[in-house]
């Protein structure tokens, strides 16, 4: 790869921005890992469940913007470890929903507090502005991202 090749990446935002996510996700991912035994994946389907209502693994998919396989193999570890359980859809008899157990919420409780600690660590360098600034752009670009293709 030449150095104009290199330089063309660094400043490729989809790059830039798995880059960043990365790094943060990794200092995150250690975290659950070491105190709580979980995966960024399993974390992401408890995040979700523990804020808001019991969902089906379809709706996870969509919650979490992670695949089908990631979203299965995630409820599996956590159903196996009863942090989630599951419950027959009364609106669909072939799938299920799934909610955190009261373990799971337990562990929900003690995670958001140092999510949100490592949260204000990571935004510590920015104003309150630049923080709503940079929401309100992470979303318009989400928003890009969605219609992509759809014209």
């Amino acid at each position: 790869m030449s150095k104009t090749d290199q330089t063309a990446l660094a400043d490729f935002l989809p790059y830039r921005l798995s880059v960043a996510s990365n790094a943060v996700s990794a200092r995150i991912a250690e975290l659950y890992r070491s105190r709580f035994g979980l995966t960024i994946g399993e974390w992401r389907i408890m995040a979700v469940l523990g804020e808001g209502e019991a969902l089906t693994q379809r709706e996870l998919v969509g919650a979490t913007l992670m695949d089908k396989v990631a979203v299965n193999r995630a409820c599996k570890v956590l159903e196996k470890r009863e942090l989630v359980a599951r419950t027959p859809n009364p609106e669909d008899g072939r799938s299920h929903r799934l909610d955190l157990t009261r373990e799971g919420r337990g562990i929900y409780g003690e995670v958001m507090p140092l999510a949100r600690d490592i949260e204000a660590q990571l935004l510590a360098g920015f104003t309150d502005e630049e923080y709503e600034t940079m929401r309100g752009l992470l979303a318009r670009l989400r928003q890009q991202a969605e219609h992509i293709g759809s014209n």
